[in-house]
């Protein structure tokens, strides 16, 4: 099936972009993004005309919000400033990036793995998790496997998880593991919090401070106003921006500012360390 997508809109960008670990660009050209239970094949075929593997209502039910597609970045990077120089250079350089609205146990549970982690191995983490404790799905292009619930981890132990290479994050696992299946952490009742309550009780669980709650926020709940700060954007604010906020002044925008940001810094780490 063909669907257009005319506003801003880039897979690779998208999949590089740090918000999620278990995209991929296949040799064939095309793009896998995994979602609970469902997979996308997904390639570009001519300007703002895409080629899916998945019918229209899976498209228009799972696929549309997870790339948040009723949102008009376009009309997002047109508020930044003309004074705002670096901003404007940071969103020309990520245009196509979208916040991806993804799975909030998944979401928690990388990003606890995201802490002092190279990307690649990130998603090696993620992957060595799915295969021993997901759920098996059949593709056309073979094998995959879900990203593990919480009730399919509740036998996972320490060692499990340094199994899988989490090292000293397999506490962290643990703690996030029982306080899901205890009702402690209800992720579905948070969803209904204000942003400062939904980080306050994201920040709750062993190992998750303030920027691993923002990036759950974000990615996980949609809060589009939490503009997570990790070690380089701290850089780029304190030479740029002389230690001041800059997210501050684009209120439900911050977080896709934010992800320009973090996309600029990685792709130009030479001229940003």
């Amino acid at each position: 099936m063909e669907v257009r997508i005319t506003d801003l809109f880039d897979l690779g960008k998208i999949v590089d972009s740090g918000q999620c670990f278990r995209a991929a660009l296949l040799p064939e050209g095309d793009y896998r993004f995994i979602t609970g239970g469902q997979v996308l094949y997904i390639q570009k075929c001519a300007e703002e005309t895409y080629r899916v593997s998945c019918d229209r209502e899976s498209w228009e039910r799972v696929w549309v919000p997870y790339f948040d597609l009723n949102r008009s970045y376009r009309d997002i990077s047109g508020q930044i400033p003309e004074k705002d120089t670096f901003l404007r250079l940071a969103a020309q350089a990520g245009a196509g990036i979208r916040i991806l609205r993804q799975d909030p146990w998944e979401t928690l549970v990388t990003f606890i793995l995201s802490q002092r982690k190279s990307i690649p191995a990130i998603r090696a983490m993620v992957e060595l998790l799915s295969q021993r404790y997901g759920t098996a799905l059949q593709t056309p292009r073979g094998t995959l496997y879900t990203f593990p619930t919480v009730q399919q981890l509740e036998r996972a132990g320490l060692e499990d998880y340094i199994a899988c290479k989490a090292g000293y994050r397999a506490p962290y696992l643990c703690d996030a593991v029982c306080q899901v299946l205890s009702g402690r952490l209800d992720l579905e009742r948070i969803a209904a919090l204000p942003d400062g309550a939904l980080i306050d009780a994201l920040e709750g669980v062993r190992g998750v401070g303030v920027k691993v709650a923002n990036c759950v926020a974000l990615f996980a709940y949609g809060r589009t106003a939490c503009a997570p700060v990790d070690t380089w954007i701290k850089k780029i604010i304190q030479r740029e921006y002389r230690g001041r906020d800059p997210f501050g002044r684009y209120g439900a925008a911050a977080g896709i500012m934010q992800q320009y940001f973090f996309y600029y810094a990685q792709s130009h780490k030479e001229e940003t360390a």
